[in-house]
């Protein structure tokens, strides 16, 4: 008898980790069999998000250290197919506050010949300071108030 693996991929910035970070990758992980992380670039975090705070290499090796990962990988710039390609998942878990709807991802995968692989969201993890912005903007309270 053979046993179907399911691959599980789930992506994201994980600048300052905290506990909505782990709700995220323990949602995902319990959806299949293997999870491997996209960590996003410094030059994509750059681009979307902020100057990051926690460099490439050790956002990486942080969360590939994590329990519910298998493997964690750096993100490249350009074309985020190509690396859904390479790790051939069977199911894309988005974070609760990810731009893309899952509709929206679903439509993408699919003119790119990726139709196949499923698309799920995780849930909120509703818990104070849960947000990498809501920490820095406390850390920057904090600071001004010395």
């Amino acid at each position: 008898m053979c046993d179907i693996m399911v691959r599980v991929m789930a992506s994201g910035v994980f600048d300052i980790l905290h506990t909505g970070h782990i709700s995220y990758l323990q949602q995902a992980k319990a959806l299949g069999d293997e999870l491997i992380v996209v960590v996003a670039c410094d030059a994509t975090v750059r681009k979307n998000k902020h100057e990051p705070i926690t460099p490439e290499k050790m956002r990486v090796a942080i969360v590939d250290s994590l329990k519910p990962v298998d493997e964690a990988i750096l993100g490249k710039e350009g074309d985020i197919f190509n690396v859904v390609r390479e790790i051939s998942p069977d199911m894309i878990v988005l974070g609760f506050d990810q731009a893309f709807t899952e509709r929206e991802l679903k439509k993408k995968l699919e003119e790119h010949g990726l139709g196949h692989i499923k698309v799920m969201r995780a849930t909120e993890y509703a818990e104070d300071l849960t947000a990498t912005r809501k920490i820095v903007a406390k850390i920057r309270k904090l600071e001004g108030e010395k």
